[in-house]
Formats: structure tokens, C-alpha cells, sequence
């Protein structure tokens, strides 16, 4: 099995100096090139898509399966129902099965308010003191059942991380839901898959590749009111370039899968005009130690 892998898009024209047409064209080019089985994203592929539906459908209608995982970002001015609509999605969570393996997308975008969880709407996880990123329990349930009822070695792939200690809130629950599969069937859950954080990582945690994808092409530099460091022209065009650094190219990857064996074919660029994290007011590594390069790794894996 063979897929096209990216992550943290962000098409919002004149907000991102990132996601353009002709980015997503190139990713498209890519995957048609390589005879990927299918294309998909990590989440915040288009921030608030009801308002971008000719981009969101460039995507939707390509030749070769093109698959949604829902981010934080994707329903910002709009309803939840109204992504799943534009994203022609009938659940925020589901599988496919491609070629001897199971695709699952998890979805773990709410908030929680005592024993209630909310979806991500109209940004209201920004509200004080809500605790973010979480797996409601019914969606716990029907991944126990999703990867006990599989027939294949299963990959998972979600916005928020189960891997980073600063990543889902109840990933202690996820981690187990995998981890007593695999004991039961060894490489039942072969890797898991997430965006969000705009990282570049590969860790084996208990026999299961956890992958850290890195954003298409910007990095939020938290703390960072509004840098000048790019040239004032871009900075007028894109109101939210002062609060982020950005790659010259952008980022994905092919994935395939053989047996338990996993090849990521990355891609390297560089930062955009020289201007790093440290030269705009931030710090080189986020809350998990880990640094902002402009690139996603190449590697080759095989799960004993």
C-alpha cells in the first residue's frame, strides 16, 4: 500500500503565506507520479472550508482518493456539520480498508465540560480553562471494535498526537486500546499518524511507529505578538505571516507499506528567506523538546 501523506495545509488565502492551488497541485502531481493508492491529510487542511468550497473541492475530486482527517482549525467560522458537509464526510471518524490494511481516522477534537464533550466549533476551545483534545468514549469503543474486527494490520491517523506528552488528553486510553491488540495479534496496529504540531519525528513506542508529521509550510511561533522580519509587502498581504516562520517549499511524503515494513519518502526545503524561530522572538523547541526544521524525514522501518 502506497499513500500520500501531508499535513497542517492551512489554505486560508491572505491569512497563511501557505496553502495555494498551486501547492496542493504539486502534492496532487506527486501522488499521480508515484501510482499512490491514495491521498490524505493530518487536519487543518483549509481553515473554515464552507467559505472555500472550489479549493476543498479540487481535493474532493481528484482522481485519486483524497481523505480527510479533521484538525482544530477546519471548523473556526463555521459549524462542525457544515465541515463534515463541505468535506463530504458522513462521520468525523471512520476507516477504509486499502490492499491488505486498514485505514483508521480518529478524530479527537473536543473539549470537555465535566462528563460532556463538545466538538471544536467556531473556536471554541479557546474559551478559559476548557481542557482540550480529547477522544469522547463512544469514539473509544468503536475503535476497540474498528481494529479488533480488522482483518489487517492497522495504521491510525488523527490531527492531535497519542504519542507527545503535550498531545491528547486521554491518549493514555488510546495507547492501551492498541497496545492490548497487539498483544493479542502482534502489528495488529502497525503506526499511528498525526499533524497539528508542525514537527518533523519518527519514535517506536512499544512496537507501534509513531509519526509526527510536519506542517505543508508554516510554523505558529507561540508568544509572538508580530514580527517584522519579512519584508513589509508580505506582511500586509497576509495578516497572521507576523506570527509564524515559514518553509521556502512545501512538505509531504509517499508512505508504503509492506508486510511491516515502512518507507516514508520525504522532502527537504529550507526556511523561507533565512528567517528562523530564534530570529523572530521564539524559542528553537516546542513543549516536547523538539526543534522546527524544514523538512520530513526519509525512513525506512521494519516492526520486528
Amino acid at each position: 500500500m502506497k499513500f500520500l501523506l501531508f499535513a497542517d495545509f492551512h489554505y486560508a488565502p491572505h491569512k497563511f503565506l501557505s496553502g495555494e492551488f498551486a501547492e496542493l497541485k504539486e502534492i496532487q502531481e506527486t501522488a499521480e507520479r508515484e501510482n499512490c493508492d491514495f491521498i490524505i491529510h493530518a487536519g487543518d487542511f483549509c481553515n473554515n472550508p464552507k467559505h472555500y468550497k472550489e479549493f476543498v473541492d479540487a481535493y474532493n475530486d481528484f482522481h485519486i482518493p483524497s481523505y480527510h482527517c479533521i484538525g482544530n482549525h477546519e471548523s473556526g467560522s463555521n459549524t462542525f456539520a457544515e465541515t463534515l458537509a463541505v468535506y463530504k464526510m458522513d462521520s468525523p471518524y471512520y476507516y477504509f480498508d486499502c490492499k491488505g490494511y486498514r485505514m483508521i481516522v480518529l478524530d479527537p477534537n473536543y473539549y470537555r465540560d465535566g462528563e460532556n464533550f463538545i466538538h471544536y466549533e467556531f473556536t471554541n476551545y479557546h474559551a478559559p480553562g476548557v481542557s482540550r483534545d480529547w477522544v469522547p468514549q463512544d469514539q473509544l469503543d468503536w475503535l476497540k471494535e474498528t481494529i479488533d474486527s480488522s482483518p489487517y494490520p492497522c495504521l491510525i491517523i488523527s490531527h492531535e498526537s497519542f504519542e507527545r506528552p503535550d498531545g491528547v488528553k486521554n491518549r493514555a486510553d488510546v495507547l492501551k486500546i492498541i497496545n492490548d491488540a497487539n498483544a493479542k495479534t502482534p502489528h495488529k496496529v502497525l503506526m499511528c499518524i498525526n499533524g497539528h504540531h508542525h514537527r518533523d519525528h519518527i519514535r517506536i513506542l512499544d512496537g507501534v511507529c509513531y509519526f509526527d508529521v510536519n506542517s505543508t509550510k508554516i510554523d505558529w511561533v507561540q508568544g509572538v505578538t508580530h514580527h517584522d522580519c519579512y519584508p513589509a509587502d508580505l506582511l500586509a498581504k497576509y495578516r497572521a505571516l507576523g506570527h509564524t516562520v515559514v518553509y521556502t517549499d512545501p512538505l509531504y511524503c509517499v508512505v508504503e507499506l509492506t508486510g511491516t515494513t515502512i518507507e516514508i519518502k520525504g522532502r527537504e526545503s529550507s526556511m523561507f528567506m533565512g528567517v528562523t524561530r530564534e530570529d523572530v522572538g521564539g524559542t528553537p523547541f516546542d513543549k516536547a523538546g523538539r526543534p522546527v526544521v524544514p523538512k520530513i524525514q526519509s525512513a525506512k522501518i521494519t516492526l520486528g
